[in-house]
């Protein structure tokens, strides 16, 4: 089992996580599983406070919201900025909107115990408020590996000219929740990572060019 819960946290991207090598975003993660007032919520809506993993964190961005809002609702770019996602393609057409769906893929290693596959996500916008906050759920499948659910929770608040981007994340399934203190470290390492390539795109993006 210890080998099947490596290829998660191997995987790079589980029901909306990137995991790859990187410094955090942001030192401050929680992975208390109770609710609290620090909940991240969009139209009301939070994540599974009933789920066994979960983890929270923030970072804040130099960078206009309408630029960060539009590199993450972006879905189908996702690859040219996050590592370690091999594609994602849009299963409806227009703006992302509460009922858009999106199926993306990231690579799995070989372990001893599954062979090397491609874990399939499929995520569908359940809350989203222009340039405020977006939640969306669904399951993560591949070969010897799955996730019965994962729900996204991000919001984005500009703050003194800067944006505070916060996120938190749930996992429930029965795999995944057999190891919770490794899986919470995957989730943990994933969010981090998002954020940390989020920031960094964002902020690069409003350099002017050197003439």
């Amino acid at each position: 089992m210890k080998n099947r819960m490596v290829a998660v946290a191997s995987a790079a991207a589980v029901a909306g996580l990137v995991v790859a090598a990187g410094a955090p975003a942001r030192a401050e993660g929680r992975r208390d599983g109770g609710a609290d007032r620090a909940t991240v919520r969009c139209a009301g809506q939070t994540v599974d406070t009933a789920a066994k993993i979960r983890y929270r964190t923030e970072t804040t961005i130099d960078a206009p919201l309408r630029t960060i809002w539009r590199i993450q609702t972006d879905v189908e770019r996702w690859p040219s900025w996050q590592k370690l996602v091999l594609s994602s393609k849009r299963l409806d057409r227009g703006p992302l909107r509460p009922g858009s769906s999106f199926r993306w893929t990231t690579p799995v290693p070989e372990t001893a115990l599954n062979p090397a596959t491609t874990l399939v996500v499929t995520s569908t916008v359940r809350q989203l408020q222009h340039q405020r906050c977006l939640r969306w759920d669904g399951p993560a499948i591949g070969t010897g590996l799955r996730i019965d659910e994962g729900v996204h929770v991000w919001t984005f608040t500009e703050v003194d000219g800067r944006v505070l981007v916060r996120t938190e994340e749930t996992w429930r399934g029965e795999q995944v929740e057999q190891d919770v203190a490794f899986s919470t470290a995957a989730l943990r390492e994933g969010l981090e990572t998002w954020l940390t390539e989020l920031k960094a795109l964002a902020e690069q993006e409003c350099v002017p060019a050197q003439g």
